[in-house]
């Protein structure tokens, strides 16, 4: 290794690299960015135990998933949705009310994507797009199902949800049906072809449906 005195008298070492005549200096790294890069190594190992050990609301993903549903609470105290009872009427009821379908929606991609698929074209779980079942034979079958779960746990119970968010979820995944999506991942036909669900009554707004007063019209 060579070396050269600089302008303030101090030795300059040389790798011995040379290229088309340019010398390459030695220049160590300096011992602040050494000792930081240090630390920075010790707080991640840090960091990945606490945030990365399964503990609940631990991770920026369960800050976001509260933030998300205290988002939505508000949403749905606005829509004035009171009764979340599971008939027929009012399943058909939420199905018509498009600020109703865009909540169930909103639960859906929450928490439901990532076996379903983004627009319930399936993964893991089945395809909701078609027109066949294995678990549910009429309306009311579908938010039972995400209440309770189905094929010995394959499809897990979401009581966690809430009468609220099932209803509506299972409101939106009910609307799913027919679309027959062709990005489908399981076109395969699961389960029995089932009757179709009964005309849907006229639309009206949020506010209008918690009002409960003249019953809907069918079309």
């Amino acid at each position: 290794m060579s070396d050269r005195t600089n302008q303030s008298g101090e030795r300059d070492n040389l790798t011995g690299h040379e290229y088309d005549g340019i010398q390459e200096y030695d220049n160590p790294t300096p011992g602040w960015w050494i000792w930081l890069f240090v630390a920075s190594v010790i707080f991640a190992a840090f960091y990945f135990v606490y945030y990365h050990s399964q503990q609940p609301n631990r991770s920026i993903y369960d800050s976001y998933a509260d933030d998300t549903a205290a988002n939505l609470k508000k949403k749905l105290d606005a829509l004035g949705f009171k009764d979340p009872t599971i008939t027929q009427d009012h399943m058909l009821e939420w199905m018509a009310n498009k600020d109703y379908v865009d909540y169930g929606r909103s639960v859906f991609k929450q928490n439901c994507t990532s076996c379903h698929g983004e627009n319930g074209e399936g993964k893991v779980g089945p395809n909701l797009t078609d027109e066949y079942f294995k678990n549910i034979k009429t309306l009311t079958d579908v938010p039972r199902v995400i209440s309770n779960g189905a094929a010995n746990g394959k499809m897990p119970a979401w009581q966690s949800l809430g009468p609220v968010d099932v209803a509506l979820v299972g409101s939106y995944v009910a609307t799913m049906r027919g679309k027959n999506l062709p990005s489908a991942i399981t076109p395969a036909a699961y389960g029995d072809k089932i009757d179709p669900w009964p005309p849907l009554p006229a639309t009206k707004p949020a506010s209008a449906s918690a009002q409960a007063s003249a019953p809907a019209t069918a079309k």
